[in-house]
């Protein structure tokens, strides 16, 4: 773990914005910018290992992506399906463990098949937790956990009084995972996006101005640095923290 940059979070998550800008800035077609922000992934997950924190989570593909153009949602599948392919040996190399989360029946049949070897490849990895939310939307997520709720009270094997927080945070798509503890966005948007929103309750955030194509490990580890900075009351006082052992 890094010694100049504590505390160093164990979940960060990140939503990758400023593809599109950054390609139509250079003149681009918006694919070139999907294709630069991979190299952005591949720098970042290297990163977060190396500095020990525990898990990373990447909005890859919202639910609301699929309505972009048809030639853009295609690229974005090729890229996905060439990032699960190509960054293997590196993940195994790594012990990075792989998961993906969000409506997986919708990718197209081969990107799913890919993610799921890979998915069971790097299942018994003990490094960064790697997570990525593609055709994720929080509020689906939600409504998915609370008709799973429905649905076991109905069968008689939960009753409402047993309804608490960790029950509702063990039917979410990221059951297992700690929630993060500092949200990194990307290209100065001050939005949530759908994104994780009963897990970012108590998150730190940090928005850059930065294109995630030109997002390095420089720029997270100013990210981190900020966060090493921030007070985590979670709804108490200065003195409540103080006095805690």
């Amino acid at each position: 773990m890094s010694s100049d940059l504590p505390p160093v979070p164990r979940h960060v998550a990140v939503i990758m914005d400023g593809n599109g800008r950054w390609a139509n800035e250079r003149g681009l077609p918006r694919a070139a910018g999907h294709e630069a922000g991979a190299e952005s992934v591949r720098a970042i997950v290297r990163a977060c290992g190396h500095i020990g924190i525990e898990a990373l989570t990447l909005f890859s593909f919202s639910t609301e992506n699929w309505g972009r153009p048809d030639d853009e949602v295609d690229a974005l599948m090729t890229l996905l399906a060439t990032y699960l392919v190509e960054q293997r040996e590196e993940l195994m190399e790594n012990r990075v463990r792989l998961l993906g989360i969000g409506e997986l029946d919708r990718l197209p049949t081969d990107v799913r098949d890919l993610l799921t070897e890979a998915t069971r490849v790097t299942a018994d990895n003990d490094g960064l937790r790697l997570t990525l939310a593609l055709s994720y939307g929080s509020r689906a997520e939600i409504v998915d956990a609370v008709r799973t709720l429905a649905t076991e009270v109905s069968s008689g094997t939960l009753r409402p009084e047993e309804i608490e927080e960790q029950v509702i945070t063990d039917r979410l798509y990221t059951a297992g995972l700690p929630d993060p503890d500092l949200l990194i966005r990307t290209s100065g948007e001050m939005r949530l996006s759908n994104f994780l929103l009963w897990q970012l309750a108590y998150a730190e955030l940090y928005v850059t101005e930065v294109y995630w194509p030109d997002f390095r490990r420089p720029h997270l580890e100013v990210a981190l640095a900020a966060y090493a900075q921030r007070r985590r009351r979670f709804g108490r006082t200065d003195e409540q923290l103080e006095a805690e052992p």
